[in-house]
């Protein structure tokens, strides 16, 4: 046991020094033998923000020195170049070509903006170096078409998805974004315009920021911001000294404060960790889309390594997620180098008669496409996420929303490609398309979701034209006070719309301001009033005001408060002289003639089915026709005596009783109805009788009906009507004696005029169709969708019915009179007994059938006579001539049968007793 022990203690050692002795040599071996493969990265190490250039620089080489650490038995080895780009479109490309001309790199890495990045990328196409970037996010630089670009960051489309769902979800109608002045800001515009049209909401201005703006400038635009309904912005930046800038004026001018809502996009809440505490304290409430990473063991302690090698020495530096994404772009562009590590490395120099300038003398890759190809084949885990290149851009990850709290984020929601917004508790159920988001600290304070608009701060009241009427002032009438020189505004239309303002969810100052003359009166047309809303004098019109196609082409309106088409108020004619025709009015002449026609073929099949076995349907012709006739009519009244004695006939005159019984029955009815009850009937019911007579027609001052008579053909034969009364006085006057015959106008007001005169008048139409009375606003208005819900509730419910009792009474003499649209006699038409006429006809058809088969057969010797002389048409004859003969055999049973009746021969045979 002893031995054994000592020979363990001189076998460990000396295996551990095997080991050692043995690693070293292989790592010799190996670094003899590896290949060394430059790769350019261009950052910004200089501007203030882009000092966060050393922060990549850092990830890149801690991320390439854990790389080799984990798979020392790999040939090939990146040697990182970096270049300073000074944060310059001309610097970075300036690296690009010193990189590629002096330093034979085969990829490059960066730069850090799109605009940077767009022109280097040309560069890198033209040399066919692949381009990496992990933080150019612009959508513009996939329009390149590059295969040699490689977006390992998200693309900016993903979170533009996020900002229109967040709009949506929160019932917002317009946006207004900020965004620099330069490609990566303009790049996302398009795109974000139409993807909040998709959730209908508009971009009524865009607000355009310079990179180099100073204080005055920013703190300008803001105020011009504010003079604006639109209180949802969303900012758009790359520049964290300008993002810094902008708000902290917003803060000092005081748009930080309720009812305001800003987003941020990924450009800066990507980024806020390296922006100060007093910078993120100014962006209170704040939203932003930020790429989510989950903290994984491996990402910490990545993070725990990074601070311990280089925040120690840079304390006012942070790590954020580009840095993440630089990370994993080395070890993407690791792998990729490491496939082809064997092959030649070498460039392919431009012709000599070709370098006139830098550019011209660029030399081509000769690996460039194959490590593109190796690149597009990389997936591995990351610590940004799962890493999968398709076509050149980083498979979509998910965003999650942050809010600004204390100068912390916190993150309230999450935005997947494939279910939109979510729940940040993904383990939520939702009954409802909404997102549920985590309690939301807004700007201000407050934790109530702003409506996103306000009145602007240039005005304290909403401003709302009302129209001055002369007539029909139940709709909107305007009272002044001479003492103290205040206006009262009342009526309908003024019930209904503060009506609907009690139900929105926020306080809504406004004034009515007459739209009118110096001398009182109406300053110009309905149109004209609408017109005003467009030229910003008004921010609303509230009144009689009709939904129109031409005046919605520069206005808004709600959902319409009142129905209302165009019809026209005429005389009542003289209802109790009875014309001699009346007796013909209840049946149409279509019923009318369809009744004619079936007496007379129901006369005809009678005869048919009772000719050849019913004395009372024989005889000379002009007794039979008279004879088939007269029992057919007769049926009308019942009063037919004469007999049927076969079973069709009967069969088929039940039918028709049946259909005659119905029809007369409603005849009566219908007849009674109109010898009995008063009905007001017009004095004319169509608007071409009117313009075929010559007639004058009416209209309201400053209705748009003059332009529908007009279009009609009534061009100098229209008067306009000023007061009610003056209305009634032109009806009453005619138009023989200068007067009107008709006043055309919306159904509304006519109902108005028509309480006050229903004895005299009644309406008629509609002429023409219209889509209501609403309310006009601006175009893109956010106060329409919140007005026209308002509206709804409104009329939905009894609020509405007690509105027009107030303000539409009619007088004691009008109750139960009707308004309603007159349409001429009601008659009783065919539509309403086709059924019966179908029954009757088929039965009676069915019936001929039954009996010429019937016939045919019995007599068919007639038709084939082996007489071979004789012709078609003599056979046709003689069965005509046998149908007209009387049945012989019919009648010498009906005889036979006679006579058993009176001979005791019967059922019971002949020797059958009688009984009791």
């Amino acid at each position: 046991m002893k031995n054994h022990t000592n020979i363990n203690t001189i076998l460990v050692p000396f295996m551990f020094f095997f080991v050692l002795f043995s690693w070293i040599f292989m790592a010799l071996s190996a670094q003899n033998t590896t290949i060394r493969v430059n790769v350019g990265v261009i950052l910004d190490f200089d501007s203030g923000s882009g000092k966060s250039g050393n922060v990549y620089w850092s990830c890149m080489k801690l991320a390439l020195s854990d790389f080799y650490a984990s798979n020392p038995h790999y040939r090939t080895r990146l040697v990182l170049l970096p270049r300073n780009s000074k944060g310059t479109v001309v610097g970075a490309a300036a690296a690009a070509v010193d990189l590629i001309n002096n330093k034979d790199v085969q990829a490059i890495i960066g730069p850090g903006t799109s605009m940077e990045a767009d022109f280097v990328i040309n560069v890198g196409t033209e040399a066919k170096v692949p381009i990496l970037t992990f933080s150019a996010s612009s959508p513009c630089l996939t329009s390149l078409g590059s295969s040699f670009f490689f977006r390992l960051t998200q693309n900016d489309l993903i979170q533009v998805k996020a900002i229109s769902g967040i709009v949506q979800n929160f019932g917002w109608r317009q946006v207004v974004p900020i965004y620099e002045d330069n490609s990566y800001g303009e790049g996302i515009i398009p795109f974000l315009i139409d993807a909040l049209q998709e959730c209908d909401a508009h971009v009524p201005y865009r607000s355009v920021v310079s990179e180099s703006a100073t204080d005055d400038q920013i703190e300008k635009e803001l105020y011009k911001l504010m003079t604006m309904q639109t209180r949802v912005f969303v900012v758009h930046m790359m520049n964290l000294d300008l993002c810094s800038k902008l708000f902290s004026k917003a803060k000092s001018i005081g748009m930080m404060s309720t009812d305001y809502v800003w987003i941020m996009t990924g450009g800066i809440s990507n980024r806020i960790n390296s922006m100060s505490y007093s910078d993120r304290n100014s962006m209170e409430g704040v939203l932003g889309i930020q790429t989510d990473i989950r903290r994984t063991p491996k990402l910490k302690e990545f993070e725990r390594r990074w601070k311990m090698k280089f925040q120690q020495d840079n304390p006012n530096i942070t790590l954020d997620v580009y840095g993440f994404q630089a990370h994993d772009a080395i070890f993407a562009l690791a792998m990729a180098v490491e496939q082809f590590g064997n092959t030649s490395i070498e460039y392919q120099n431009a012709s000599d008669s070709l370098k006139a300038t830098d550019l011209d003398a660029l030399k081509v890759s000769q690996y460039g496409p194959e490590l593109a190809k190796a690149l597009s084949r990389t997936r591995f885990e990351g610590i940004a996420g799962e890493f999968n290149v398709v076509e050149g851009e980083l498979q979509s990850t998910t965003y999650k929303i942050i809010n600004i709290i204390g100068g912390n984020v916190k993150r309230i929601a999450l935005c997947t490609p494939q279910k939109g917004m979510v729940s940040a508790n993904t383990s939520k159920v939702f009954t409802n398309s909404k997102c549920i988001f985590e309690p939301i600290k807004w700007p201000g304070d407050s934790f109530s979701v702003p409506k996103g608009w306000e009145i602007p701060t240039n005005r304290k009241k909403l401003r709302v034209g009302v129209p001055v009427k002369d007539s029909l002032t139940e709709f909107v009438k305007i009272t002044k006070d001479p003492n103290t020189k205040t206006t009262a505004v009342t009526g309908f239309c003024i019930d209904v719309f503060n009506a609907a303002l009690e139900l929105l969810p926020y306080a809504l100052p406004y004034e009515f301001i007459p739209y009118e003359n110096s001398n009182g009166s109406m300053a110009g047309t309905y149109d004209d009033l609408v017109y005003q809303v467009f030229l910003d004098k008004f921010d609303a019109v509230v009144g009689d005001t009709t939904i129109r196609a031409n005046r919605s082409l520069y206005v808004d309106f709600t959902m319409p408060y009142s129905e209302s088409d165009v019809g026209m108020v005429v005389p009542i004619s003289d209802s109790k002289s009875k014309n001699a025709w009346i007796f013909m009015q209840p049946l149409t002449w279509g019923l009318w003639l369809t009744t004619l026609c079936f007496f007379i073929f129901i006369a005809f099949v009678v005869w048919v089915l009772e000719h050849r076995i019913n004395k009372d349907f024989r005889g000379p012709p002009s007794h039979q026709v008279g004879t088939s006739f007269w029992f057919s009519f007769s049926t009308m009244v019942f009063s037919h005596r004469e007999k049927v004695v076969s079973n069709s006939a009967r069969f088929v005159i039940t039918v028709w009783v049946f259909v005659m019984l119905i029809v007369t029955q409603s005849y009566t009815a219908n007849l009674s109805s109109l010898l009995t009850v008063q009905q007001p009937q017009p004095t004319v019911t169509e608007l071409n009788d009117l313009l075929r007579n010559g007639d004058n027609v009416g209209y309201s001052k400053n209705s748009f009906v003059r332009e529908v008579l007009i279009e009609k053909g009534f061009k100098n034969r229209v008067k306009e009507i000023k007061l009610m009364e003056d209305g009634d006085k032109e009806l009453t006057k005619g138009t023989a004696k200068g007067g009107i015959a008709a006043f055309v106008g919306d159904t509304p007001a006519l109902e108005f005029f028509l309480a006050k005169y229903c004895s005299k008048y009644i309406m008629v139409g509609p002429i023409s169709k219209t889509n209501g009375f609403a309310f006009v606003f601006p175009k893109g208005s956010p106060l329409v969708a919140d007005m026209s819900s308002a509206i709804l509730n409104v009329t939905e419910g009894k609020k509405i019915m007690k509105i027009e009792a107030n303000w539409i009474k009619k007088e004691s003499n009008c109750q139960g009179s009707s308004s309603s649209n007159i349409s001429g006699p009601n008659s009783l038409g065919l539509n309403s007994f086709w059924g019966l006429f179908l029954v009757a006809g088929i039965v009676s058809v069915f019936s001929l059938i039954i009996f010429f088969t019937s016939f045919i057969y019995k007599h068919k010797h007639v038709l084939m006579s082996p007489d071979s002389t004789a012709s078609t048409w003599r056979r046709i004859r003689a069965i005509f001539e046998t149908f007209d003969d009387r049945d012989a055999s019919y009648y010498s049973s009906t005889s036979s049968q006679h006579l058993k009746k009176f001979s005791g021969v019967g059922d019971h045979g002949p020797n059958a007793s009688i009984t009791g």
